[in-house]
């Protein structure tokens, strides 16, 4: 299983844009095919810094869904939204694959 962290450096007075955006994601990611973890925007810190992740099973099975996600109606209709709003200035891909597991149970 593979990690995809999505780097994203945004627009700090589009907010709102990206929140959008990745709420559509959180419906189209997941029926294309992958396990969504979330979207993440900034909070404290770095106002120009989010993040994306999912898990995918390899990929192989990233390329199919990238295929899926790009025919999907509401993927269209982000990926032109992002476009016509430019509230991402930059956006990038790293695949990671867990490498600390089992953890432990948290302490009570």
């Amino acid at each position: 299983m593979l990690t995809c962290v999505i780097s994203y450096h945004i627009d700090p007075t589009k907010q709102a844009e990206f929140a959008a955006y990745a709420r559509a994601w959180g419906q189209a990611i997941p029926r294309c095919g992958a396990g969504l973890i979330g979207y993440f925007a900034p909070a404290e810190g770095s106002s120009t810094l989010a993040y994306g992740i999912y898990t995918i099973p390899s990929l192989a099975a990233y390329e199919a869904y990238r295929t899926r996600l790009a025919a999907d109606p509401l993927g269209k209709q982000n990926y032109a939204f992002a476009q016509r709003e430019r509230f991402l200035l930059r956006e990038d891909r790293t695949f990671l694959r867990l490498v600390s597991a089992p953890h432990a149970d948290p302490a009570p």
